[in-house]
């Protein structure tokens, strides 16, 4: 059997970080690590190829070859996946189809052969056996979670790694929070799974010899779900494995009480993570009340942060515009809790209902939901019907978006959180690339950008006030032009 896995292209977005890419001659910022993990689950002596549309086109050539398909999305993808099947089914060839897209949406894609639905140690198996006999079924789901310690390590050797930014590995699965508008609990469940430290270290032991000296995210969407496994087991291992070695730093999403922990930021940082994304939502109690965002309540989230950030980490933010009990002073409140909290990297979006969360049940029930979830985190796009005039709340979303990643206000926003970073002492290897990344930043954003002087301003400040922070300054300034090309896309 000769199988090809396909990864649909991903639009324009805020994470896609497309434009920034550009300055380090990369073409996409993550491999699709499900798709890499599925290998590895498959038969071996099926031959498998993957084919990424982020970094390579599809040819017919290439879909001459195969006798299937493995096709695995997220909903942002949605309309490039459709695209994607109808070539495939067009070439004659069978399309077996699961992840986050397919688990919500399987009843909207007809042409689809054969579903691997939810988790795919569970589903995956009985699939192959009934492929075996002859009799594979359309439909394969589980409402069981697996046990991880059995999860294979990804395929690496089919991945193409000149192409990426960064690596990603998955250490745990499910949160023990739960978040009205999040539908991670209803894909992994409450009680966060782990993989063993064997497991992870074998994992990026295997990068580590194919020459990957770069960032690793942890995809995990609460790293600290089991902290007890963590400080016990996995951060004194990757402390151990990881001396002596250059490069190689990891980045990953944590709630709000991992600053109520200082053992556990400590260890972090040592073990080699330098930035956590987590979901802030909102500075409004009532709305964090509202949506049981209960583990943010009750603290002063602006300190959180920057004591996460004195720790060595940076702190990405997901912030949110758009519940029942905000009015319009809630966009000039999360503006000034943004720039306040030097959150560089502050996503906003209007609150959005995804399939299988309670939100999405409850928008249904009082019929105030309205078309599809984009899966867009800011495109100014909503699928409910909110309780502040539908005008008021775009016009104030886009107000607020176009302020924070203005120059002016994103470059305070940079030396906010410069001024409070404790970098830790973490050696990265000279790459080619980010070298001239520099020069082309000095030319893109120095002399072609008709708000120059800001970066100008910023530029000397960083290289006299923070030298030892000018290389990650002068990454921040990239972000910020791809930032501002998404915003000018979607908002403006």
């Amino acid at each position: 059997m000769k199988v090809l896995l396909l990864y649909p292209e991903i639009p324009d977005t805020f994470w896609s970080f497309k434009h920034a890419l550009k300055f380090i001659r990369k073409k996409a910022s993550l491999p699709p690590l499900g798709l890499l993990t599925v290998a590895a689950m498959l038969p071996e002596a099926w031959e498998k190829r993957l084919v990424d549309l982020n970094v390579r086109t599809l040819t017919d050539k290439t879909l001459q070859w195969a006798d299937m398909v493995f096709i695995s999305a997220m909903v942002i993808q949605r309309k490039s996946t459709r695209k994607l099947i109808a070539r495939c089914k067009d070439a004659g060839l069978k399309v077996v189809a699961g992840g986050p897209l397919f688990t919500a949406e399987s009843e909207k894609f007809e042409t689809v052969d054969h579903f691997i639905l939810n988790e795919a140690e569970m589903t995956l198996p009985p699939f192959l056996q009934d492929l075996e006999q002859g009799c594979a079924k359309r439909v394969y789901t589980s409402d069981e979670f697996p046990d991880i310690h059995h999860t294979p390590a990804p395929m690496w050797e089919l991945l193409e790694r000149k192409h990426y930014a960064t690596m990603a590995i998955q250490y745990s699965r499910g949160c023990p929070f739960d978040c009205e508008f999040c539908n991670i609990t209803t894909l992994f469940g409450h009680r966060p799974r782990v993989k063993t430290a064997e497991q992870i270290i074998r994992e990026l032991e295997a990068l580590y010899r194919l020459g990957w000296k770069g960032g690793v995210f942890f995809v995990d969407d609460n790293f600290i779900g089991n902290k007890r496994h963590l400080k016990q087991s996995l951060l004194p291992a990757l402390i151990e494995w990881r001396q002596g070695k250059v490069g190689l730093t990891f980045h990953t999403e944590v709630s709000i009480n991992l600053a109520d922990d200082d053992d556990l930021m400590r260890l972090m940082s040592e073990a080699g993570f330098t930035m956590v994304f987590i979901g802030v939502e909102t500075p409004d109690d009532e709305s964090l009340a509202s949506c049981n965002k209960k583990q943010n309540r009750n603290r002063d989230l602006v300190e959180d942060v920057k004591k996460i950030q004195r720790s060595g980490m940076q702190v990405q933010g997901g912030f949110i515009i758009g519940f029942d009990s905000d009015t319009p002073s809630i966009f000039q409140r999360q503006i000034e809790f943004i720039q306040k909290s030097g959150i560089v990297t502050a996503m906003v979006g209007l609150l959005q209902a995804p399939i299988g969360t309670r939100l999405y049940e409850r928008m249904k029930h009082e019929g105030r939901l309205i078309g599809s979830f984009s899966g867009d985190n800011v495109d100014g796009a909503t699928n409910i019907i909110p309780k502040m005039n539908l005008d008021v709340l775009v016009n104030g979303y886009k107000n607020v978006v176009k302020y924070i990643y203005s120059s002016k206000h994103y470059y305070t926003r940079v030396k906010t959180f410069l001024n409070e970073y404790k970098a830790p002492e973490i050696k990265v290897p000279l790459d080619f690339q980010h070298v001239m990344a520099f020069f082309r930043a000095n030319f893109l954003l120095g002399i072609l950008d008709k708000e120059r002087w800001h970066y100008w301003k910023f530029f000397f400040w960083a290289l006299f006030r923070r030298p030892r922070l000018f290389p990650m300054a002068i990454t921040f300034a990239i972000y910020g032009y791809h930032f501002r090309q998404v915003c000018n896309l979607h908002i403006i």
